[in-house]
C-alpha cells in the first residue's frame, strides 16, 4: 500500500493542476454583441474568465442576462464623464480576494477603462487603454494613461504581486502586427512613441504572450468595417494579453479566435495551469 501510495504521488499532483482559460475581447457596445450570438457564444466557450472591453454601457441600461450571468461574477466599470462610452467588464467564476476600478488618478479613472481582480495566482487587469487618433491632445492622454498604468503595475510587483494585464491596448507593436505598417507609420496606433511603450513594458519583464507561441505574420485582432477590410485579413493587432515572466511556467497556450464575429475586434486568449 505505502509502495503504491509513491507511485501515485506524482500522478496525484498532476491531477490537481487547474486549467484556466482566460479570454480578452473589444465588444465594441455589449448591448449590440448580444444581437448576435454573444451569450450564446459565452456559454459555449465556457472560459474561467472573460474580459470586455469597450462596454458602452451602465449595468443599469443591460439585462439580467449580462449582469449576472449563470456561474460567473460580473464586476463593471463605466465611464462616469460621458454615456455610451468607453466602459470594461470582468466576468470570473472564482470570486477575487479584491476589486477595484481604478489606479487613483482622477483623469484616467472617470472614463472607465480598468478592472483590477486580484486572485491567489495572480492580479488581473483588463484594459480598455486610450485611442489617440482623435486629436494630439487625446494621443497625449493616451501616452499618460500608459505611463501612469505602468507605473501602478510596477508599484505592485515590487510588492510581491504577479500581474497579468490584457485587453485593447491601441497599439500595433512591430511591422508584423499590422498589415500595412509603412503607409501608417504616422498614424496613432503605430508611431514610435506608442510602439516604445510596448518595448518598455517588454524590457520590464512582461511577455507578450500570443508570440510565445506565435511568431508568425498576418495574425490581427482589429479590422476597419470599411472596404471589407476583415474578410481580405488588412488588419492590426492591437490587443494582447501580457504576463510578467515569472508566471511564463504557468502558461500553456495562447491564440486569437478570427472566426468570432460580432465586433471589429476579435476575442485573443490564454490557457494557463496552476
Amino acid at each position: 500500500m505505502g509502495t503504491l501510495s509513491i507511485l501515485l504521488r506524482p500522478f496525484k499532483q498532476f491531477c490537481y493542476h487547474r486549467r484556466m482559460k482566460l479570454i480578452s475581447w473589444n465588444v465594441n457596445g455589449i448591448r449590440a454583441v448580444v444581437s448576435k450570438g454573444f451569450l450564446e457564444w459565452f456559454a459555449k466557450e465556457q472560459p474561467d474568465i472573460l474580459c470586455l472591453q469597450e462596454t458602452k454601457a451602465h449595468p443599469d441600461q443591460l439585462g439580467f442576462e449580462l449582469t449576472h450571468p449563470a456561474g460567473y461574477h460580473a464586476y463593471f466599470s463605466h465611464s462616469k464623464a460621458k454615456k455610451g462610452y468607453s466602459g470594461v467588464v470582468t466576468y470570473t467564476k472564482k470570486e477575487p480576494l479584491k476589486v477595484s476600478e481604478d489606479i487613483g488618478i482622477e483623469a484616467f479613472d472617470q472614463e472607465g477603462r480598468i478592472v483590477m481582480t486580484e486572485f491567489k495566482e495572480f492580479i488581473l487587469f483588463n484594459v480598455y487603454f486610450p485611442n489617440g487618433k482623435a486629436s494630439t491632445e487625446r494621443l497625449q492622454y493616451k501616452l499618460e494613461f500608459y505611463e501612469a498604468f505602468l507605473k501602478h503595475i510596477e508599484a505592485l510587483r515590487k510588492k510581491g504581486k504577479k500581474i497579468v494585464f490584457c485587453g485593447d491596448i491601441n497599439t500595433a507593436h512591430q511591422e508584423i502586427d499590422l498589415a500595412r505598417p509603412k503607409e501608417n507609420e504616422d498614424v496613432s496606433g503605430f508611431l514610435p512613441i506608442e510602439r516604445k511603450w510596448i518595448d518598455r513594458v517588454i524590457k520590464k519583464g512582461y511577455i507578450d504572450s500570443l508570440r510565445e507561441f506565435h511568431p508568425e505574420p498576418h495574425l490581427y485582432t482589429w479590422w476597419s468595417l470599411r472596404s471589407g477590410a476583415r474578410g481580405r485579413n488588412v488588419g492590426w493587432r492591437i490587443d494582447y494579453i501580457f504576463l510578467q515572466k515569472e508566471l511564463k511556467k504557468h502558461l500553456k497556450d495562447a491564440y486569437i479566435m478570427p472566426d468570432v464575429r460580432g465586433s471589429d475586434h476579435c476575442p485573443t486568449a490564454v490557457t494557463l495551469t496552476f
